[in-house]
């Protein structure tokens, strides 16, 4: 099983301004990428659980001085993109959902993307991540439904990634050929979420971060 040294969250949550990112089926744009975080190694023991936030699920403080991402090209629903965080280059395509639930209905909660990252120093390609934009209930485990197939997630924080790197490819592959991709968590404050994302553009997106960093 690939395990990765952990990023400290805040930079999965950093802000890059001025930069736009898909906006579903809509295609807006939006300031603001959040730079995709490494796979932590799943904790071996669960921490005590911490008091329930008193505000909104996740209040996340940008990182001072992140690598600004640049633009690769955008491909339909997903963004490709290049960073080079602590001058090591990192390439990945982005996403945010086309339809985002949480159930009670109404639960505030940050942006969620759904990243594909490529880090080619550490040897890395294709690394499936979520940021969900809450907080997971701790020790609590995530879903991804692509077509017929589910892949569990492990958490961290409010980030996910495949709880079986060795299926990550597979999962990748089924991405491409698929139509999105359904993924399903529980806060710890105990709401449902269950958000949707478009495959459409991804192979494109994934083929020009192959382009990038080779």
């Amino acid at each position: 099983m690939r395990i990765h040294r952990a990023l400290p969250m805040m930079l999965a949550l950093a802000v890059a301004a001025a930069l736009a990112v898909p906006a579903g089926a809509q295609q807006q744009a939006e300031p603001g990428v959040a730079a995709p975080a490494k796979r932590p190694a799943p904790a071996k023991r669960p921490p005590k659980p911490k008091p329930k936030p008193k505000e909104t699920e996740a209040k996340p403080a940008p990182l001072v001085g992140a690598a600004k991402p640049t633009l690769l090209g955008q491909y339909d629903d997903w963004g490709a993109y290049t960073a080079s965080p602590g001058g090591k280059k990192i390439c990945f395509a982005i996403a945010k959902p086309t339809s985002a639930e949480t159930k009670p209905a109404g639960r505030p909660r940050n942006q969620p993307y759904m990243f594909i990252s490529t880090r080619p120093s550490e040897k890395v390609t294709n690394e499936v991540s979520v940021l969900v934009g809450y907080p997971f209930r701790t020790s609590s485990e995530a879903s991804a439904e692509v077509g017929a197939t589910t892949f569990a997630l492990y958490t961290q924080g409010d980030g996910a990634w495949i709880k079986n790197a060795s299926e990550e490819a597979h999962m990748v592959d089924a991405m491409r050929q698929g139509e999105n991709v359904v993924v399903k968590g529980m806060s710890s404050r105990g709401t449902q979420s269950t958000d949707t994302y478009s495959l459409k553009g991804l192979s494109e997106a994934l083929d020009r971060v192959a382009q990038e960093c080779k």
